[in-house]
């Protein structure tokens, strides 16, 4: 059986176990990373190098980098649904998990980690507001994008969309200002309404 090794309040971690919900694939979780430990154990180690959490071991294959998992497991399991049968539609797809990578979480990741990990008094405010103004400007890009499509990659939710969603969620719950993106709004609603969303990614920031 599948193991995912990983705290379910990770974003990392949340795109792996969405992929898994979403495929209806069954594993076993340990709890990993942060006050969990376990992710700096001798080994963890030798599976993870960089001691960071999702970790996976798929009969006897280990796999870390969480979009690399998602690919993996929606390339075994996902063919034609999250892994897109028409190339041109899963490069669309996959173009968006790496935009996230390069453009989107280095924007996120200091509004995020100052304002929900951060003791208020140790806070860059600065950071995060130029960081905010960048991050508008990214779902701007995406707001445009989904006009006339409920998904990134078109009708149906793929790949793209699994870091996609999670960073929307924190875009929608953090305490901070948002321009209206309608496209955006409509699209987290639609995300929210799949089970495997909404068991684990809808929950509070933590």
């Amino acid at each position: 059986m599948l193991k995912i090794w990983g705290r379910t309040n990770s974003i990392n971690v949340q795109k792996v176990l969405w992929t898994c919900a979403e495929l209806n694939l069954k594993y076993d979780r340990v709890d990993a990373g942060m006050q969990f430990g376990v992710n700096n154990t001798p080994e963890y180690l030798a599976m993870n190098p960089n001691g960071l959490v999702p970790t996976i071991e798929d009969d006897g294959f280990n796999l870390w980098e969480s979009h690399a998992i998602v690919r993996y497991l929606a390339r075994k399991h996902g063919a034609g649904t999250l892994w897109p049968s028409d190339p041109k539609v899963c490069a669309d797809a996959d173009r968006w998990m790496e935009w996230y990578s390069t453009t989107l979480w280095g924007n996120l990741r200091p509004v995020f980690w100052n304002l929900v990990r951060v003791a208020p008094e140790k806070r860059d405010m600065a950071l995060v507001e130029e960081s905010r103004k960048k991050l508008a400007g990214n779902f701007d890009i995406v707001n445009k994008h989904l006009a006339g499509r409920p998904y990134l990659a078109g009708s149906s939710l793929t790949m793209g969309d699994i870091p996609m969603g999670v960073a929307v969620h924190r875009w929608f719950l953090l305490p901070i200002e948002r321009p209206k993106y309608p496209n955006l709004e409509g699209y987290y609603e639609r995300l929210k309404r799949r089970p495997g969303f909404a068991e684990h990614c809808a929950g509070p920031l933590s």
